[in-house]
């Protein structure tokens, strides 16, 4: 495990490759329920280049209108499915917060154009709450920077199977992908990479 001073922890090679392999299954079978869907950005109405769902009570949407949380599928119109125990039990491990997380965004990377540009998780009323981050498939090459848009920032490699967590100031640091090395894993049946981020979403 890496921890630094800001609360940010980096623990390579957290799941090992069975733990990951049961995860994409995991994923899978989520994302039956719930299809990924491909959302706009409000301000341009540009799609992301990743495609995304949710498990919880709570689910990360974006469109026209707004990025914010919705307790129902934009496509289905349902309640998104509840998140598995064996990512509660990660969270209550490794965070350390004494609530459950409300949402776990999935993310889907495909392709030498997929990545997500720097920014923070900000739309959480419970912003003292960590978020935890696991990675599954492609290596991602991470960016984190600071709490402002215009801090320094540090980038590096984060390999299938890699747990984050940010904790303390590091909770609001702005943090991005900037491209998959693409091929670099062949955990994922069509390829790509899984990011599944933990977090609370009220406040206790």
């Amino acid at each position: 495990m890496i921890r630094d001073a800001q609360g940010f922890s980096l623990l390579p090679d957290h799941l090992d490759r069975d733990g990951q392999q049961a995860m994409v299954e995991l994923v899978a079978a989520l994302a039956a329920d719930a299809p990924f869907t491909r959302y706009v950005m409000p301000r341009t109405g540009r799609p992301f280049s990743i495609d995304m769902t949710n498990a919880g009570s709570q689910g990360w949407i974006a469109d026209r209108q707004s990025y914010r949380y919705s307790a129902l599928h934009p496509g289905t119109g349902r309640p998104w499915p509840a998140i598995p125990p064996v990512l509660l039990e990660l969270w209550r491990g490794l965070t350390g917060y004494p609530h459950d997380p409300e949402c776990c965004l999935i993310n889907h990377y495909q392709g030498e154009g997929a990545k997500l540009s720097l920014h923070r998780d900000e739309d959480e009323q419970a912003k003292d709450a960590p978020i935890l981050n696991i990675s599954l498939g492609d290596t991602a090459i991470f960016r984190l920077g600071g709490p402002g848009r215009k801090d320094p920032t540090r980038s590096f490699a984060v390999t299938s199977g890699t747990v984050m967590v940010f904790a303390g100031p590091s909770r609001m640091f702005y943090h991005g992908v900037d491209r998959l090395r693409v091929g670099s894993s062949r955990l994922l049946p069509g390829g790509g990479r899984l990011n599944l981020t933990l977090r609370r979403v009220t406040r206790p």
